[in-house]
């Protein structure tokens, strides 16, 4: 037999078993992401068939198709989750509603590579309403880390769902809007378009006041609850301090939650 005779047996014998890939392989090796646009612009988004875990904006780049862009999401989701990216043929769904500032009710999460600490951050942090705005040590308290004001906003900053989980809607406790990864003018933009009036919480802060309460219901509020904004002028009074509150006889709101409500 010949050298070529026994490369081809051999040859021969590989291409038996040869076999297609099991079904749904593909989809346990590589995440898939899509191009969707959003009120501040397109963004790049990543997800499992468990659900979206990665969203970041569509940076400008001197490539005409994206592809530079493309490459740096895809480098920066593979450090994060260590998966592949390929695309995907449509988004998930629920992924285009919510963007465009809808309740995310459709839309699923696919979190669990996180810590227990960042999903208990996010997942705190989704119940913030659109429209409203809570502090740092809200979010830590619900999240149950009431210590830990310091190390949400490190999670937050590394929100890897921005938009989809409402960072943009957790500010300083000095009244501040704060850092965000879109930038603070878009932080600024977004809350504007849900409705916050930045400028009276602003104004409220500079003089002190954090907490608004009203003498018909006896609840005390943060200024941006509901609740709050349908406090007449006349039966609205204004404290620095949940102390403060609590000592003229008011007691916390069951829907913004200022303090734990008692049973």
């Amino acid at each position: 037999m010949t050298t070529n005779d026994h490369h081809t047996q051999i040859t021969a014998a590989l291409g038996g078993l040869a076999a297609e890939a099991p079904t749904g392989l593909m989809s346990k090796v590589f995440a898939r992401w899509v191009s969707a646009p959003s009120s501040l612009g397109d963004v790049f988004v990543a997800f499992t068939g468990a659900g979206v875990q990665f969203l970041r904006p569509a940076a400008d780049t001197d490539s005409i198709d994206g592809t530079d862009a493309i490459a740096t999401f895809a480098k920066a989701y593979r450090k994060r989750f260590a998966r592949p990216l390929m695309p995907a043929q449509k988004p998930p769904a629920g992924l285009l509603p919510t963007l465009r500032g809808r309740p995310a009710r459709a839309l699923e999460f696919d979190l669990s590579p996180l810590s227990d600490l960042e999903q208990a951050v996010l997942a705190a942090t989704r119940r913030i309403p659109p429209g409203q705005a809570r502090p740092y040590s809200w979010v830590a308290r619900e999240a149950g880390n009431p210590g830990a004001v310091r190390a949400v906003g490190s999670v937050l900053a590394r929100n890897p769902v921005p938009l989809l989980v409402p960072c943009h809607r957790v500010v300083r406790a000095d009244g501040a809007l704060g850092q965000y990864i879109f930038g603070s003018a878009q932080k600024e933009q977004l809350l504007r378009e849900e409705g916050v009036n930045v400028d009276e919480v602003a104004d409220l802060a500079n003089h002190g006041v954090h907490y608004l309460a009203s003498d018909t219901t006896n609840i005390v509020c943060f200024p941006t609850c509901s609740d709050a904004r349908r406090i007449t002028p006349q039966h609205r009074h204004e404290f620095g301090t949940l102390a403060q509150a609590f000592e003229a006889g008011y007691r916390p709101c069951q829907h913004c939650r200022p303090a734990v409500v008692a049973a």
